[in-house]
């Protein structure tokens, strides 16, 4: 790949944080210490999501001895997707790179993404090669939806749900995420042209806090990735899809109608038994709660950016209107 013009402008660092406030000091401290020697200007941008444990003052008071640092805080708790969201939205820089604010991310990995971004990629995604974390809660179930996203969206990576990326700004700026969507970011870029590549990053056991993921994520990946796919084969065509089931349950009464006057002139009752009607209405029922779900999906984004509807509320800000950098 050609090099490209090597970017010089700001960087911003983008950190959700929710109930971290023993790792927030030591995060900080590596994070300003990595960017300070990058020789170019920088931003922190920590979102506070609805924080319960003095994780909201440690970022306050971070804020008030450095103006490179910028405070992002909820009313709530939005979740992740919202949090990553408003970092995007707040970020002047001209790359953007966010990060988990449990310390697990190590800030050494920036100046290689950097570079790749330098050498002409839009997007840089970090893959937690030796990762420390619980096998059976963590690691294997990560394995198994990484395989699952790569193989339908086409986009080939080893760890979709590494916080640590990096992405040029116009990538990303004007996507909207909901749900718990931030994990397909690449795909939506993608989808947009964007260039992408994969490095290795460290990756670090959790000393502070406790996790706030759990098995019951895996079944999010796969509601999410549903919709994902349906957003890009169908969201400008829907009746493609609905359609098609429309004229497949169709098919399926035309034969089941048929079966029903064989069975008759065999000297068979079709009712003699529930069996079959309570496959074909337990078939009916599961198509028709995921198209019904998708159709939720697209209707939510459509109220969303046709109304400029925001999916998190902001209490408050600091450092926004002074010079850091």
């Amino acid at each position: 790949m050609a090099a490209a013009h090597k970017l010089t402008g700001l960087v911003s660092i983008t950190v959700p944080v929710y109930n971290e406030v023993e790792a927030i000091g030591p995060l900080y401290q590596s994070t300003r210490q990595v960017l300070e020697g990058l020789g170019r200007p920088w931003e922190i941008i920590f979102v506070n999501d609805g924080s319960t444990d003095g994780s909201d003052e440690k970022l306050d008071e971070i804020a008030a001895r450095d103006p490179h640092v910028r405070v992002v805080h909820f009313r709530r708790n939005f979740g992740q997707t919202a949090a990553m969201m408003a970092g995007f939205d707040h970020a002047s820089g001209e790359v953007i790179i966010p990060m988990d604010g449990d310390a697990q991310n190590d800030p050494a990995d920036i100046p290689a993404m950097l570079a790749k971004i330098d050498e002409g990629y839009d997007v840089v995604s970090g893959w937690r090669k030796d990762r420390q974390d619980n096998a059976l809660q963590r690691n294997i179930p990560s394995i198994m939806a990484n395989r699952l996203i790569s193989g339908m969206s086409g986009v080939d990576l080893h760890d979709f749900g590494c916080s640590l990326k990096a992405y040029r700004a116009e990538v990303i700026k004007g996507v909207r995420l909901y749900g718990e969507m931030h994990r397909f970011l690449p795909i939506y870029a993608k989808w947009h042209g964007a260039r992408i590549t994969e490095i290795p990053v460290n990756h670090y056991a959790r000393t502070t806090g406790s996790s706030k993921y759990g098995l019951e994520r895996v079944m999010k990946v796969i509601f999410d990735l549903l919709t994902v796919r349906f957003l890009d084969k169908y969201m400008l065509k829907p009746m493609y899809l609905f359609g098609f089931w429309g004229m497949l349950f169709f098919l399926g009464a035309a034969g089941f109608t048929a079966w029903t006057f064989y069975m008759r002139t065999q000297g068979y009752y079709f009712t003699a038994t529930p069996l079959p009607m309570m496959a074909v209405f337990s078939f009916m029922t599961g198509i028709i709660c995921i198209l019904m779900g998708l159709l939720a999906e697209m209707i939510t984004r459509t109220f969303h950016e046709s109304q400029d509807k925001s999916i998190y509320l902001v209490r408050s800000t600091r450092n926004f209107d002074r010079a850091g950098g």
